[in-house]
């Protein structure tokens, strides 16, 4: 959970090399905040991870829970409250953030 933790702080600092690092190099993004979209590959995360910082900053924690697949974290942006799953790698890195708004 801790990752997770890391993770938003970064996200709301706007820290994209942080962000990047805590991803794993083989990472899946499937993200349904603004039209399902499936991210991989760093080029495309980079460019996922700079829109995401430039037009939905993340701001305060609203809710954190271990999960059998990891850590479902939701969190407070512009547009409302979202809720992301991550899943981690055998080094404790995002192999998997699957995000939406929480319903």
């Amino acid at each position: 959970m801790a990752v997770a933790v890391d993770w938003l702080d970064a996200y709301r600092a706007g820290d994209l090399e942080t962000i990047m690092e805590l991803h794993a190099d083989d990472a899946v993004v499937h993200c349904g905040c603004s039209g399902a979209q499936t991210i991989t590959g760093r080029e495309a995360l980079r460019a996922y991870w700079i829109d995401r910082l430039q037009n939905f900053p993340a701001g305060t924690l609203d809710d954190l829970n271990p999960s059998d697949n990891g850590t479902v974290i939701s969190y407070v942006t512009s547009t409302g409250v979202m809720s992301a799953l991550l899943a981690f790698d055998a080094v404790g890195r995002i192999k998997l953030l699957d995000c939406s708004p929480l319903q």
